[in-house]
């Protein structure tokens, strides 16, 4: 039975689904995009003002865990989902056809985004991932009459039906070893340890999750589905979909017994190397922007693995600091080239030869570009760095030596790539037409953001102890 207390910890959730909702109730009274826009920011940030209230363990409702890492997940969701918001009403100007939509779709991801970080249930797990990923589906797909996004579209839609296959049957072999759903009932009945079935199970689960976090072997679809997908639907994938999988697979690692074999440990130690590797070896020659961008996400993904590795509470902390310092970086880096693309034109400005000399043209947004990309490398004085500190001193704490190893190694291909795309900036302008922004980008809302983002990069760097007394106070919730 759901109570006044469960209702005030899940008002969240509930003002993100009135606002789906609402929006949907206005685009079949009257099409209007801006209004559409500003109902769903205006949703998002009602929804951000009303998580304090969620940070009640004991009064969660059935099926879910409001603690403090589902609250600072939720926030870190809601403020993503924001920034995604607004770089999407300039990138959808341009658009020929419905633009409202893409809002609606928004909203319903976004309030699985909120229910997966929270979940304490298999179930409310399974339902959570599928209400987060049904829209993307559509959002990647929204510009079909280019035939890139419509292929991005089929190829999230058919590699997530095999992930979700993945995780059902991990999902019933666990349920056949134990007789419970519920987390707290798993560990419970794993206590003695877990046998053959347990461990397949897990596995199971971890390869349907793997496909979500683009774990090397299961990272195939992401360049092209980076690439394929409109900006703001690859922005939100980037970062509202891949921080709600992960925090539910941390839960997942720190609840349940199975995930703490020495064998599945030694598995999952492999799969973050080869992640770290991998999606760094691949980013290499890459000369699309977007595909570079994918690929270096899963290389940092596969840095964070090791907080999965590890496991203990410090993991948490490390989780909270790694995610925050990752998605200002991922969300300026998307930005600049969701900017570059507006209003919508087709095909997005992801060549990198498109962005040669912008310096010349934009100083200022290749100056976000540059701090951004410099965080992605982990210089010092920028949040990337703060982050990548962290998860190289739970490493060392631990006594994972080739999980170090494998860090300092991808951090050192990674820097290479990373400065062919700065130095790329900053080359002479040959005298051939590009893509360029609009004379007032400055002075809108998406270059403000923008703006913002850079500047929050540097003092994260800099001085990021407000961050870290954050996390630390509400991962010990």
């Amino acid at each position: 039975m759901l109570t006044l207390a469960n209702l005030i910890t899940l008002l969240p959730v509930i003002i993100v689904g009135t606002t789906a909702v609402a929006v949907m109730l206005g685009i079949a009274w009257r099409r209007h995009h801006g209004l559409s826009a500003l109902a769903t920011g205006a949703g998002l940030v009602l929804a951000l003002l009303a998580m304090p209230l969620a940070l009640e363990p004991s009064a969660s409702p059935p099926l879910m865990r409001m603690d403090g890492l589902a609250t600072m997940a939720g926030v870190l969701v809601l403020v993503s989902a924001l920034v995604t918001v607004i770089l999407s009403h300039h990138y959808l100007t341009g658009y020929i056809g419905p633009r409202e939509e893409f809002y609606l779709l928004l909203l319903c991801a976004t309030a699985g985004a909120l229910t997966l970080v929270a979940s304490d249930h298999l179930a409310m797990l399974f339902i959570s991932l599928e209400l987060l990923s049904m829209p993307l589906y559509g959002m990647l797909a929204y510009s079909f009459r280019a035939e890139r996004s419509l292929e991005a579209g089929i190829k999230y839609l058919l590699l997530s039906a095999a992930a979700t296959a993945f995780l059902l049957f991990g999902m019933a072999l666990i349920y056949a070893r134990t007789g419970y759903l519920d987390l707290s009932g798993v560990a419970g009945a794993l206590a003695d340890g877990p046998d053959a079935w347990s461990l397949a199970g897990a596995v199971l689960v971890l390869v349907g999750l793997g496909f979500k976090l683009s774990v090397v072997p299961f990272h195939l679809w992401t360049p092209d589905v980076y690439q394929g997908g409109p900006a703001p639907a690859t922005i939100f994938l980037a970062t509202v979909s891949k921080l709600a999988v992960f925090v539910v697979l941390l839960r997942l690692v720190q609840a349940a017994p199975a995930f703490h074999h020495p064998w599945l440990q030694g598995l999952l130690t492999v799969l973050a190397v080869l992640t770290m590797l991998g999606g760094n070896l691949l980013a290499l020659f890459q000369s699309n922007l977007k595909r570079l961008l994918g690929y270096s996400s899963i290389a940092h993904f596969g840095y964070l693995l090791v907080a999965i590795v590890v496991g203990n509470s410090l993991a948490t902390e490390t989780t909270g600091v790694y995610l925050m310092t990752y998605l200002v970086t991922t969300l300026a880096a998307f930005g600049v080239v969701t900017l570059v693309s507006s209003p919508f034109g087709g095909e997005d400005a992801d060549g990198l030869p498109l962005y040669r000399g912008l310096f010349w043209r934009r100083p200022y947004l290749a100056a976000v570009m540059t701090v951004s990309f410099l965080s992605l490398a982990g210089i010092p004085l920028t949040a990337g760095f703060i982050g990548k500190f962290y998860v190289i001193a739970l490493g060392v704490e631990a006594g994972r030596w080739w999980l170090v190893a494998g860090i300092v190694a991808g951090s050192a291909v990674g820097l290479y790539y990373y400065l062919r795309v700065m130095v790329t900036l900053y080359l002479p302008e040959p005298g051939m037409r590009r893509r360029d922004v609009s004379n007032d980008w400055g002075s809108r809302l998406g270059g403000v953001t923008l703006l913002v983002l850079a500047v929050l990069i540097l003092v994260l760097g800099i001085y990021p102890a407000p961050m870290i007394d954050w996390v630390n106070h509400l991962t010990m919730r």
